[in-house]
């Protein structure tokens, strides 16, 4: 009878594991090249901030999957009735992200079979790989010393970075007198430390180097 439950044990885990990956579609980096290069889709990285600053495929998004609140934030703004190609170091990330992608309503999802491992071996290209300096914290002090500043803590690769960028550009052009200086949330970590930011985007307002507001996340409005 023990026999048997498990048995039916190891069997339910098979269908279940299975039925997990039933939708699952993984392609290999040729084919996932010609697909976002010929179509309108969206290209998601779920490797850590890190990473993606070791080489990324080109216009993609990023949201480390390993932080389930920064996950589950960035996420929320991809399009779910569009093609997305996601992908991460070797594949098991991204199929996780995928899977639960897949039963939250997002209507396809394509898999970077091997991930960025496998794209690189294939001669694919990467972008993102310059040793690019950071911005020194004096340097950021001296920058918002004088008049009206608006940081702008953020990343090309995040995606509600992406969502605020009309909103940022609409305070900008009723507000003339403020000067925009741009954070990158990617690289420029000394900064962020001092000024205690923790997630993207961020917009705080310096007037003569003091902080006078500060707004974190995604507004209709600035």
């Amino acid at each position: 009878m023990i026999y048997k439950y498990y048995i039916y044990l190891l069997f339910g885990s098979i269908l279940f594991s299975v039925s997990n990956r039933v939708n699952a579609q993984e392609v290999n980096a040729v084919v996932f090249n010609d697909s976002i290069r010929n179509g309108n889709v969206q290209v998601f990285d779920v490797r850590t901030a890190g990473e993606y600053n070791t080489g990324h495929l080109s216009n993609a998004l990023q949201a480390d999957y390993t932080k389930k609140e920064e996950f589950m934030e960035r996420v929320k703004y991809l399009d779910k009735d569009k093609t997305v190609y996601i992908y991460c170091l070797s594949g098991g990330r991204s199929a996780k992200a995928a899977s639960w992608m897949r039963g939250n309503g997002f209507k396809k999802v394509i898999e970077l079979e091997g991930g960025i491992n496998a794209w690189k071996q294939a001669g694919e290209p990467v972008e993102g790989t310059a040793d690019v300096k950071q911005m020194e914290v004096d340097a950021f002090r001296a920058d918002i010393g004088k008049g009206e500043v608006l940081v702008d803590v953020g990343a090309e690769w995040c995606p509600p970075c992406r969502k605020m960028a009309p909103v940022l550009e609409a305070y900008l052009s009723e507000h003339k007198t403020v000067r925009l200086l741009k954070v990158d949330g990617g690289r420029d970590q000394d900064v962020m430390q001092s000024i205690k930011v923790t997630s993207l985007p961020t917009f705080i307002l310096y007037k003569d180097g003091r902080e006078v507001w500060r707004k974190q996340g995604v507004y209709e409005q600035l």
